[in-house]
């Protein structure tokens, strides 16, 4: 999906798709329109997605949890596409850092488990998705490899014996995830909570440090902000490898529109078949 066509799925809601602000294109292209925040969705597939968003953002604001909320309760199915709609957020007076990051976290981990069921973190999940959604821009050598990888790593990550207990987890838990307003902090992006090990909010931090730059003392001040370092967990380095499959995984839908995308996952494979760990990769 591109611009133009979530554009024209926008329009076909009913929202004044030339007046749109496009703020985002990735899992979902995401329009600002208004006062409203309008989320288009890649594919019919992700409407029991979206609607566990919704459902988790209702959930959270009853929580007292500062978070996205909802304009509408449920997700539309315009011509295929998911769309969900929620206020817009004030403007940012700031940044988001690790440790705002780091607060919200501790909040979201010592919540109960919600009144509805949420899954578990499938990580490795869109995996298939993302490599069919590159098709021929991609190396079907290179998308063979990472299928092998995840079911590899599936096994592994099953197998962890985490050193917290399990619970609610935000699921993509990095600053870019985080708006800082004028009263605040607030936690953006709800599609990928979960239920599952709390590490895995904390592995993505982790990663960050090691693969895209995040400097040592921002990753420092995120542990001490937290109260641990997952690095210090001998299951780090399996849930490490599974989420940089699922990312290397995630950049190749992009790579039929874009060929800056089509390069990063190709710089990417070739990081992981050669065990460095330490290449740089560019966030997308």
């Amino acid at each position: 999906m591109d611009e133009a066509r979530a554009g024209n799925v926008l329009a076909a809601a009913g929202f004044d798709a030339e007046g749109a602000v496009l703020l985002a294109l990735g899992e979902n292209a995401v329009f600002g329109a208004g006062g409203l925040v309008v989320k288009v969705g890649r594919e019919a597939a992700l409407l029991e997605r979206a609607e566990r968003e919704l459902a988790v953002a209702l959930w959270l604001e009853r929580a007292g949890i500062p978070a996205v909320r909802a304009a509408e309760p449920k997700p539309r199915l315009v011509e295929g596409h998911p769309v969900t709609v929620w206020h817009r957020l004030p403007d940012a007076v700031r940044p988001a850092g690790p440790e705002d990051l780091a607060v919200l976290l501790r909040s979201i981990h010592a919540l109960p488990a919600p009144p509805f069921g949420l899954p578990p973190r499938d990580l490795l999940g869109g995996v298939e998705r993302w490599l069919r959604l590159a098709g021929d821009a991609v190396d079907p050598a290179d998308a063979a490899y990472l299928r092998v990888r995840r079911d590899g790593y599936a096994g592994q990550v099953a197998a962890l014996t985490p050193h917290l207990p399990p619970g609610p987890i935000h699921g993509d838990a990095l600053p870019r995830n985080v708006h800082v307003g004028p009263d605040g902090p607030v936690l953006v992006d709800l599609e990928t909570v979960s239920s599952d090990l709390r590490e895995h909010d904390l592995v993505v931090m982790a990663l960050a440090r090691d693969r895209y730059g995040l400097p040592a003392a921002s990753y420092d001040a995120f542990a001490t902000a937290y109260g641990w370092d997952v690095r210090d967990w001998e299951g780090c380095a399996v849930l490490r490898g599974a989420r940089e499959t699922a990312s290397c995984a995630w950049v190749a839908q992009h790579a039929p529109a874009n060929p800056r995308a089509g390069a990063e996952f190709r710089r990417r494979v070739a990081s992981l078949r050669e065990g460095d760990t330490e290449m740089r990769w560019h966030a997308f």
